[in-house]
């Protein structure tokens, strides 16, 4: 089970990229408070994202991303757009919808209508 992903964001983007993730279906839960300042934390579903503010962040990658499955795909597609989110759509894998969309921080997040098959039932 994967528990969190943490993500560097710049100062002045905190706040734009906490409200993509919550446009994307997650909750904003307390962090620990012996982090201190500088912490932004997201959950859905057991799931976190861990906003860490930086004024050097490492630059995204062009390809690498964060993948979560959406219970509702449609419904989170249509609140980021409302958002002002470019979402595109992906090629479908394993007979399911899939949509790519930047954050405000420039990170690349793969949303997905259902996770994939378990490689053994990919033939892997």
């Amino acid at each position: 089970m994967l528990h969190h992903v943490a993500l560097e964001v710049r100062p002045e983007d905190m706040a734009a990229e906490g409200g993509f993730w919550i446009a994307a279906g997650f909750e904003a839960v307390p962090a620990p408070p012996a982090l201190g300042e500088g912490f932004s934390w997201y959950e859905r579903e057991g799931t976190q994202i861990h906003l860490m503010e930086t004024d050097d962040p490492a630059v995204p990658p062009s390809r690498g991303h964060v993948a979560v499955v959406s219970g509702d795909m449609n419904a989170t597609v249509e609140r980021l757009q409302e958002a002002g989110f470019e979402v595109q759509e992906g090629r479908k894998l394993w007979g399911e919808r899939r949509v790519k969309v930047r954050t405000p921080a420039g990170h690349l997040v793969e949303i997905m209508a259902a996770p994939p098959a378990p490689a053994t039932e990919q033939g892997s």
